[in-house]
Formats: C-alpha cells, structure tokens, sequence
C-alpha cells in the first residue's frame, strides 16, 4: 500500500515516518508540510492512504478532505480528540492523537489493509463473472475428445462421485470433473446449484413443485443447503 503524509510539522513527520517503517506492507510515496501541495498530489496520483494532520495553519485538515474531490482512505491525526467528531462526520478511516503510539498505529493501518483486500476481492469477483459471460459456449473433453457445448443447449449437470453427466437434448456428455468446478465455470446469472449433485439452467426450469424443480419429465431435488441462494435468484425473477 502507498501512502503520504500531509503535516507542517517535520519532526510529526519525521516519527510519523520511523514507526512506518516498521510496516513492510505500507510505503510512503510523499510527504508534504504544505497541505496544497498535497492535494494536488492526491489529485494527479495513485494513494491508497493519507495520514493527515487536523491542526495546519493554512488549512485544516478537515478543511481539505472536503475540498478533496477525488478522496483516498484518510486517518486523522490530531494533538486532542477536539475533532474527532468531524473525522466520523466525514467518515474517515480513524482518528488519532498525537504523539502516535505503534500500536495505535497498526490497528489503524490494518482498518485499511481489510478495506484493500474487500476492493480486491470485489473485483476480482466481478473480473471472474465477466470473463465466464463473455462466452456462449463451454469446451468439455469426454474420452479423446473436446466438444463444444453451447450454455442454452445444457439441460441440466449431474454430478456423480468424480465425474459429471452434462445433459442436453437428446444425449449426455460424460466429463471427468467435479461439480464445484464446473460451478465455478458456469456464469452465475444463466445457472444455479439446487443440489450437491446438480447444477440447472435457470432458463429450463419448467416449474418448481415443493421442494422439486421440473424440467421436461425429470424432477430434480432441492437440496436444503442450495436453498437460500436459489429462492433468492428465483424471486429476483418473479413477477
């Protein structure tokens, strides 16, 4: 994680520094005794974080981050908690007072780390799903071969024990592979698992009987652990 340090007193900065660098997973790109020039250097670059003085002479803190239009995670520091309660106003990351302890420190600095790893996860989530919707069609290898399936033709996938059965009008294709796989290959808003042994198009879904789902003359179990998600993807489609 990068961060600066926007403060007008070099000594605040310069100890802000020694306990940063006990912290090998935070590096600090800047620092600024002049709090404009430091907004304009979270304007033109990238900032993960901003460790920011509330008490500056040409501009307060709480001052900046509202003039701030493109705001990175900050933590206010202050030499009282006087401000603490405009730092929650402006839904800052933390609030500490100076002189800073390592302790207070880390626990500050590890509020950011999760946030950082939330937004990763997000979007490497969002990267999967768009990379599993860009495509029509999976490639499945049965025996010495690998056969195009298109996702409108599957009827529904079984799984049995170390391989699945794809079903698809008028055939079905045995693939060795285990379910959860294939789970996480087919895109999230065309299929959806009801059982630990099947996975179904919510576009073939016939109707849905008690705790069965029909499509064509085969009844396919919902599992009680499949529930919750699939209720929900079904009431998002129901009128």
């Amino acid at each position: 994680m990068k961060c600066i340090i926007i403060d007008d007193e070099i000594s605040a900065i310069e100890s802000l520094k020694g306990l940063i660098e006990h912290l090998p997973f935070l590096t600090v790109s800047k620092s600024f005794t002049d709090p404009f020039e430091g907004l304009r250097f979270i304007q033109e670059n990238c900032v993960d974080l901003v460790f920011l003085d509330v008490e500056m002479p040409l501009i307060n803190g709480i001052e900046l981050i509202k003039s701030c239009p493109k705001r990175p995670q900050v933590i206010l520091m202050a030499n009282s908690n006087n401000f603490a309660i405009f730092g929650y106003e402006l839904e800052v990351l933390d609030f500490l007072i100076k002189p800073l302890s390592f302790d207070r420190l880390l626990r500050a600095v590890n509020k950011s780390v999760r946030i950082q790893n939330m937004i990763s996860q997000l979007h490497d989530t969002v990267s999967a799903n768009e990379k599993k919707s860009s495509y029509d069609f999976i490639l499945v290898k049965t025996g010495y071969n690998t056969i195009r399936i298109n996702y409108k033709d599957i009827l529904f996938c079984e799984g049995l024990k170390d391989y699945i059965k794809i079903h698809i009008p008028g055939k079905t294709v045995v693939t060795l592979n285990s379910l959860k796989k294939f789970e996480e290959i087919l895109p999230d808003e065309l299929f959806v698992r009801v059982h630990k042994s099947f996975i179904v198009p919510l576009s073939k879904i016939d109707s849905i009987q008690h705790n069965r789902i029909a499509i064509g003359k085969t009844m396919i179990p919902i599992g009680d652990n499949y529930k919750s998600v699939f209720n929900q993807k079904i009431l998002s489609l129901s009128v």
